[in-house]
């Protein structure tokens, strides 16, 4: 793609500068192919919520004592602002073109981008690496119930994992990585089916729970019981930590939106996908556990154990089939487009988007991701403090484009390094990003992680994207005063 080609997805008329090849390579530069419709939009929603951890978080908040409504309201309201959160981000991306590390260089400077761009790919590999994980654990069981004689499998490991879970992990390793290697057009094919799947079966589920349950199954219960001012407090907590689950995708949402053709695309797909489709799986999730405890006289939370339950091995072998595409689904959007972009913003000229996810997929096998998740540590300390990062640099991107530059970008030169380019700052650094960043995750770091400020925790995301956006604003106006003094 030439300079030409990028100056056409701007947002404000410029020169045509060569890109430089530090920045620039093609699958960086401006989306000119843009497929995505509103249905690939609402899909990706679809693969993206439909997975053993949404459905855990959803049935946990009926355990904790909220009932089956208060769980559909608060996640509700959080998924409506979710929706608006993304769109601000998806109108970005589908105006400009570009992924989310060149979106960042914007307000963190041509090569300072690298810094958001680090902090997302980390924490998408790991995560990467988990999810497979759970997933592969939940076919374990599945398949050791379908054949019991597999049980000799389990019985030596190897780094930590016996036999069949390392069959069933690398199995699913294999089956992400072999999607990935083949480009974003495959990604938009696969989630296009994916997402619906696990639809199948949950709904399967839950006619088969609520037909063992005599259709009688209360929505206006728990199995905790909860004071008024407890359920309360449960309730915004939901809402703040499923804030702090989406701020991932949210930051970086614009690597997909640049695919779409116009901004009504966007937030259509966006509003059938999360408002609508994401509190309807939530809702279906908690009755699904609900119906466990009437049947069972437990409350199952784990759609797998449930599964498992049935006794009947075409099922079982359908649910497994579809935890593992359900898992892919959610690993491709969430975990493995956003650093495939990330790495390769770091050396364009050698990392491709393709050698970027393959670098992802290596890394997250290599993390041995049993071992972290065994560790609470690690998932707790390590990746809840980056986690408390994704805020602050929300909030610094989105101040920026929307109030301090008022939408106004020139997309050619997010590919240009030199002195006096607009989003070079000094020597590729902006200052004031970095002067708003590093206090704001902190305190969002510490408030996420300290004990002490636990009540809080739930909302330290909605915390560091506050207090990083009026930061970087209020840094941004003292410079500008000084400039025209």
């Amino acid at each position: 793609m030439t300079a030409a080609n990028l100056t056409k997805t701007g947002t404000t008329p410029a020169s045509e500068p060569t890109p430089d090849p530090r920045l620039y390579n093609d699958d960086l530069a401006p989306a000119t192919d843009r497929r995505w419709k509103v249905y690939d939009i609402f899909a990706l929603w679809m693969s993206d919520v439909h997975n053993l951890g949404n459905y855990t978080f959803a049935a946990g908040l009926f355990v904790l004592g909220l009932s089956a409504w208060q769980v559909f309201t608060a996640l509700l309201f959080g998924f409506v602002l979710i929706y608006f959160g993304m769109n601000l981000m998806g109108r970005i991306g589908q105006r400009t073109g570009v992924p989310f590390p060149v979106v960042a260089r914007m307000s963190f400077g041509t090569f300072g981008a690298n810094l958001p761009a680090l902090i997302r790919a980390i924490i998408a590999i790991f995560w990467y690496g988990i999810q497979t994980y759970l997933a592969s654990v939940a076919i374990t069981l599945l398949v050791l119930t379908i054949d019991p004689g597999m049980k000799s499998w389990t019985e030596h490991s190897f780094l930590g994992l016996h036999a069949l879970g390392w069959v069933c992990f690398v199995a699913l390793w294999l089956a992400q990585a072999l999607i990935l290697t083949r480009g974003m057009e495959t990604v938009r094919k696969f989630q296009d089916w994916c997402g619906p799947a696990i639809w199948v079966v949950m709904i399967a589920l839950a006619v088969w729970i609520l037909a063992a349950g005599h259709w009688n199954i209360s929505l206006t219960t728990s199995p905790t019981h909860l004071s008024g001012g407890q359920q309360v407090r449960e309730w915004f907590g939901a809402t703040g930590l499923i804030l702090s689950t989406y701020g991932t995708l949210m930051l970086n949402f614009c690597d997909f939106s640049r695919f779409a053709p116009d901004q009504k695309t966007v937030r259509r797909g966006n509003f059938w996908g999360l408002p609508i489709n994401s509190t309807a799986f939530a809702l279906l999730s908690v009755i699904v556990t609900a119906g466990s405890l009437r049947v069972f006289g437990e409350a199952i939370t784990n759609p797998a154990d449930l599964l498992a339950r049935v006794h009947n091995t075409p099922v079982l072998v359908l649910g497994a089939v579809t935890f593992a595409v359900a898992t892919m689904g959610v690993n491709i959007v969430a975990n493995f487009v956003s650093p495939a972009y990330d790495l390769a913003n770091i050396w364009p000229k050698r990392i491709t988007f393709t050698i970027g996810g393959m670098i992802s997929a290596v890394a997250a096998l290599c993390v041995l991701p049993w071992k972290l998740y065994s560790s609470p540590t690690v998932v707790n300390y390590f990746l809840g403090g980056l986690g408390a990062f994704l805020g602050p640099l929300f909030g610094i991107m989105i101040v920026d484009y929307y109030l301090i530059r008022r939408g106004k970008i020139d997309v050619a030169q997010l590919f240009v390094a030199k002195p006096g380019a607009p989003y070079h700052y000094k020597r590729g650094v902006n200052p004031l990003a970095i002067g708003a960043f590093i206090p704001t995750a902190g305190i969002a770091a510490v408030i996420a992680l300290v004990p002490v400020f636990a009540p809080a925790a739930p909302y330290s995301w909605f915390i560091g994207t506050t207090s990083s956006a009026l930061l970087y604003l209020a840094l941004s106006w003292r410079q500008r005063e000084a400039v025209a003094a």
